[in-house]
Order: C-alpha cells, then sequence, then structure tokens
C-alpha cells in the first residue's frame, strides 16, 4: 500500500488525525525534503524512518519504492507542504504503482489553492488551476489562454518572479482586472492584496526586493467579475 499523506502548508497543526495515525504506522516515509519532514514529524512525535524521495531523484527510486511495496511494506509519500502531486513530486510513482497492481490512498487534507480561492473572494464555484507558469517557452501561450477564461483562476508564483508575473498578467488581462495575490498562507505573515492588477502591481512594486515566501495569485475570469468597477456596480 502507498499512501499519499498531505502536510501542512504552514501551520504544523494543520494535519488530519488520520494522517498522523497511518505516518506512525508506515514502515517508511518517502519525503521531499526530510529535514522539512522530520520537523513536522518530531513536532507531533512520529519516529517513522525518512527517505528522500523527490524530482532530481524518483526516476531513478522507484524500481526500490515497487519492490518495497510488492514484499508488503507500507510505505507513504509526503512533500514539503501540501498534497503530493499537485506541483510537487507523486505523478510518476501513483502511476508506475497502479501499473504494478499496488493500492494507492491520497488522504485528503492542506493544499494552498482551495484557501486562496475561497478567502480571495472572487467567484470560486468553478475555476481553472494552473499552478507554476513555465519560465520561458510557452509562458505567453498560457498566459494568453488564461486571460480568455471565463472563470476564476489561480497559479503559483516565487517571490523574485511575483512583479514580473503581475506585469504579464497586466499586458494579458488588461488592469482592471480584479486578482488577490496571497502571501504565506496558515503562516505567522500571512498576507492579501486584492484590486485590480494595476492596484496590486504597484504596491509589489514598491516592496519587490521585500516580497518573500510561498505566493498564489488568484485572478477573476472574462466575465461580469472581470474588473473591480462591474463588481462594484
Amino acid at each position: 500500500m502507498l499512501y499519499l499523506i498531505p502536510t501542512p502548508i504552514g501551520n504544523l497543526e494543520d494535519i488530519t488525525l488520520r494522517a498522523i495515525r497511518i505516518l506512525r504506522e508506515v514502515d517508511l516515509i518517502l519525503a521531499e525534503d526530510t529535514r522539512t519532514s522530520r520537523k513536522l514529524l518530531d513536532h507531533h512525535g512520529i519516529d517513522t524512518p525518512l527517505r528522500a524521495h523527490h524530482a532530481h531523484n524518483e526516476h531513478t527510486a522507484i524500481n526500490g519504492v515497487l519492490r518495497d511495496l510488492e514484499i508488503g511494506r507500507k510505505l507513504a509519500l509526503v512533500s514539503d507542504a501540501g498534497t503530493p502531486g499537485i506541483s510537487d513530486p507523486g505523478f510518476l510513482l501513483v502511476r508506475e504503482c497502479l501499473k504494478a497492481g499496488i493500492e494507492v490512498q491520497c488522504l485528503p487534507g492542506p493544499t494552498a489553492i482551495v484557501p486562496a480561492l475561497v478567502q480571495s473572494g472572487l467567484p470560486c464555484d468553478r475555476f481553472h488551476f494552473e499552478g507554476f507558469l513555465p519560465h520561458k517557452k510557452g509562458r505567453q501561450t498560457r498566459l494568453k489562454y488564461l486571460a480568455s477564461l471565463p472563470n476564476t483562476f489561480a497559479l503559483y508564483e516565487s517571490p523574485h518572479r511575483l512583479v514580473k508575473c503581475m506585469e504579464q498578467l497586466q499586458e494579458f488581462c488588461g488592469s482592471d482586472r480584479a486578482v488577490c495575490v496571497q502571501r504565506e498562507l496558515s503562516k505567522l505573515h500571512e498576507e492579501a492584496h486584492r484590486g485590480s492588477i494595476a492596484e496590486v502591481l504597484a504596491f509589489f512594486k514598491g516592496r519587490a526586493d521585500k516580497v518573500r515566501g510561498e505566493i498564489v495569485i488568484v485572478v477573476a475570469g472574462l466575465g461580469k467579475e472581470n474588473s473591480r468597477e462591474e463588481e462594484e456596480d
């Protein structure tokens, strides 16, 4: 059995009782970064062995993981934060396990996209999740596509690329499109900045060198809520 265990995106208390129990019961935990995962395990008094399993070694490590599972060992996969496979390693291992007839269970739990959408104030009954945009090739194609969507869309971005991303969103979506940029969700310095793309871009341009942490950008779709003026009407 392979368990996919969502882990807190910030606050270490944001983990389910079932996740804690399974992390104690499995024979081995595969971790994106063993140092990060060890802090979580120590906080909850879990001493299960850890093994590194990340984007740089997953292709070479999969056969060994499959052998462990085939002889009856129970393994859990965790990423640094959130749900494995969602903008984190996990898909490749799940696919190979299913091909080999090994049962896979993913527990419900933390992911940054859901709280970011819900507290953005933008419609979230239907939405598009983009994850991280390509750094270079295909980036403008994706931005053009996102700008044309009728529903809210959300993407992840790194602090040092935030201003550039906002500038590109302004270019493709227009200055008046409503946006909410959220940083450090569930952590001590969590914050959200809402307004038009032009307004939020101006705010971050003035403090680009001070932006830290994980960022989720939620943008209104090309519909009746596409700008603050229309929203207020």
